[in-house]
């Protein structure tokens, strides 16, 4: 009897933990990876052969084997030597501050000019199903290492950052042609305030650093979907000298933007009186030239009599309106 009951317990034991505990699902919104005594089941081809962020060093770090992956759906059943490594593929936000490490409410940073600023905000990421096998066996904790590549590359930045004229973080592109004294009076009013230059940049500098952590798919096996660097907040106290520096700059900036105003103003005014001169200056002799074509033109046609019947004949409307006249005569010697 009691080998009876132990066998019989144990066939119990055996049917429920390897025919009903080996049956699992997928969901929807999963990838799973099953391993036999650790291992999976591999398939030919390179996941990071083809990733052009990565540089031919990194390629040789990073050669991690394409795994099969077991798609939504299911039943699906498992040996009890094999486990199933199930991982979401949703787009997942963390904090920019997430840290399983410390407690922090903002990331320190030191801009160009020694100042320590504080930087907040948010990044979107998804696991790569294409490398499935770096996210779960690569490394530990891939997050960790993604967040920790994020902010070194971030503080790198923001400790090189240089834009006093506006320009992209990405390149090297000047400003446009015919804006010379614009971009040298924007030179005048941002150089040497590293904080401002970075605030007035955020789109551009997340979409730096989203092109600089293009790697991390290769690398452990994440996808950054989108970096959102909302917040850059320097200490109270200079935050406002800031504000003391930017209102000064700000009203400098319209100063010197009436000052153009009004000279434009005066220059436009000056052409307009010259042009105003030149034209009345043109309508008075135009009469006198238009005189001397038709006496040449007499002189030419009738001889000098016909012209001194034509200038007495001139005369008399003029010797209607004068008052006096005064006739002179010449003594021929």
């Amino acid at each position: 009897m009691p080998f009876i009951a132990f066998f019989a317990g144990l066939a119990v034991y055996l049917f429920f933990r390897i025919l009903v505990g080996g049956f699992y699902t997928i969901r929807p919104d999963e990838r799973a990876v099953v391993t036999t005594f650790g291992k999976a089941n591999r398939l030919p081809g390179d996941p990071v052969a083809a990733d052009e962020s990565l540089s031919d060093d990194e390629r040789e770090r990073y050669h991690y084997p394409s795994v099969e992956v077991v798609q939504p759906g299911g039943p699906y059943f498992k040996w009890p030597w094999q486990k199933v490594h199930k991982v979401s593929v949703a787009t997942q936000a963390v904090p920019l501050t997430w840290d399983p490490t410390k407690d922090q409410d903002t990331i320190e940073a030191v801009t160009k000019d020694n100042l320590t600023t504080g930087v907040n905000g948010q990044i979107r990421y998804r696991v790569s199903e294409n490398n499935l096998y770096a996210y779960l066996f690569g490394v530990q904790s891939p997050l960790e290492h993604v967040m920790g590549y994020f902010v070194s590359v971030l503080r790198e930045r923001i400790a090189n950052f240089v834009d006093p004229k506006g320009q992209s973080l990405l390149t090297d592109t000047d400003v446009g042609e015919g804006d010379d004294e614009a971009a040298s009076s924007a030179v005048d009013l941002s150089e040497g305030v590293s904080i401002n230059d970075l605030r007035k940049n955020l789109p551009l500098l997340n979409e730096y650093m989203e092109q600089q952590c293009r790697s991390t798919s290769g690398r452990y096996g994440i996808d950054l979907d989108a970096a959102l660097i909302t917040e850059i907040d320097p200490p109270a106290e200079v935050d406002r000298a800031l504000s003391a520096i930017n209102s000064t700059r700000n009203q400098v900036a319209a100063d010197i933007s009436t000052a153009r105003a009004d000279a434009e103003q005066q220059i436009t005014m000056s052409k307009r009186a010259v042009d105003i001169a030149s034209n009345n200056a043109l309508a008075e002799v135009a009469p006198l030239r238009v005189l001397a074509e038709t006496l040449t033109h007499i002189k030419k046609e009738g001889g000098s009599k016909a012209l001194e019947a034509y200038i007495r004949n001139l005369r008399v409307p003029l010797l209607k309106r004068a008052a006096r006249v005064v006739q002179t005569t010449s003594k021929k010697a």
